[in-house]
């Protein structure tokens, strides 16, 4: 059984450059753990290359030589002290260099301005109807950052979330507690979700009534999910939107299931959904293009989907939120938040710290 007291084993695989992922799912204790001792992980370029294979799944915002899909193939399925001692993989540990270095608040205003200066002009004058600025932010700790005892922190603090805390020396150590599903499901049974606005809460209840934008952001993400799933014959049952808390924050949610006869080709189904506008825009080929070349820095594996993949299993597959990079003493946050046409500066720039603020606390709490 893992426990708390499991964190100082934690800390020696990311140190020995070991190929691992631990999870909880939402609304369960069980804290699953998977490693690969031998061999590296596989390294993928295309989503539908993931038809038939089973593994932990880390794959990221764009796949490119820098970022590949890695798909974990684990021959451990048990934490022990034991593991500590097994030989060392050789491979050379990759530092990691996704967001912006530390520094003053005015330095991140003022590159979040750029950005949203770049990115509104397309929404007004109608070239996107959404479209997800995100920014990364670094921070420096004064002492060996614990990515264990941050694990067990998150997985008390995002009870309705996935939490996950996986490693590669491809990947460098990513950490996450997320609430989007981007596919879940075992035999006929299947499920994703539509989640889109953001609204932060006050003494656990939501301020007030969702406005407009947010409640058309939603939309947007919900009539994409459906009609993807539909290109494919699937017609779901459909639930929402409703308020889906996480944490500090509210989200509007809606819940699609439907059924697979036929689970050989998750990864072209995948590839369908992957990336959601939850955290890219519409039309998708247009916001996923202008991103790239506007954004300004390198998602990495932020809003990519992480995750256990099995086509005759359990698959809980998650969109990569609320996510931190750690790397000894240094750790960086991902926030992001779709931009329409009545989006205001201020606002999406407040909403990219909210989101931050819990993941923050708990790293930090070292």
């Amino acid at each position: 059984m893992i426990t708390e007291e499991s964190y100082s084993i934690i800390d020696k695989l990311i140190q020995q450059g070991r190929c691992f992922a631990l999870w909880r799912i939402p609304g369960e204790e069980t804290i699953h753990f998977r490693m690969q001792t031998t061999g590296s992980p596989d390294l993928i370029y295309d989503l539908s290359a993931l038809n038939g294979r089973s593994g932990f799944v880390i794959a990221p915002f764009h796949v490119s030589e820098k970022h590949p899909i890695v798909l974990i193939q684990p021959d451990c399925l048990e934490m022990s002290e034991d593991i500590v001692e097994y030989p060392q993989i050789d491979v050379e540990v990759l530092g990691r260099e996704d967001g912006y270095a530390s520094g003053e608040k005015n330095q991140e205003w003022e590159k979040y301005c750029r950005a949203f200066q770049e990115f509104w002009p397309a929404l007004h004058e109608k070239k996107a109807e959404k479209l997800v600025l995100s920014r990364s932010r670094t921070w420096e700790w004064t002492e060996r950052l614990s990515p264990g005892k941050a694990f067990f922190r998150a997985c008390k603090h995002y009870i309705y979330s996935y939490v996950y805390l996986c490693h590669t020396p491809q990947t460098g150590t990513w950490m996450g507690g997320t609430p989007e599903i981007l596919l879940a499901g075992e035999g006929a049974h299947w499920q994703t979700i539509a989640l889109a606005g953001t609204q932060h809460l006050v003494d656990g209840r939501l301020p007030k009534p969702w406005d407009e934008k947010n409640m058309r952001e939603q939309q947007l993400v919900a009539t994409y999910i459906r009609e993807r799933l539909e290109r494919l014959g699937i017609h779901p049952e459909e639930q929402g939107p409703y308020s889906a808390f996480a944490v500090e924050l509210a989200h509007l949610r809606s819940d699609f299931r439907f059924e697979l006869s036929d689970t050989r080709h998750l990864g072209d189904l995948l590839d369908l959904l992957h990336p959601t506008p939850a955290v890219c825009g519409l039309p998708k080929e247009v916001a996923y293009r202008f991103i790239l070349e506007h954004e300004g820095y390198d998602r990495a594996y932020y809003s990519g989907f992480v995750g256990w993949l099995s086509p005759t299993g359990r698959t809980d597959l998650y969109v990569n939120l609320r996510c931190a990079t750690i790397q000894d003493n240094r750790y960086t946050l991902f926030a992001g938040g779709g931009l329409l046409a009545s989006s205001r500066l201020e606002e999406e720039w407040q909403e990219t710290n909210d989101k931050m603020q819990t993941m923050k606390k708990i790293i930090e709490k070292n």
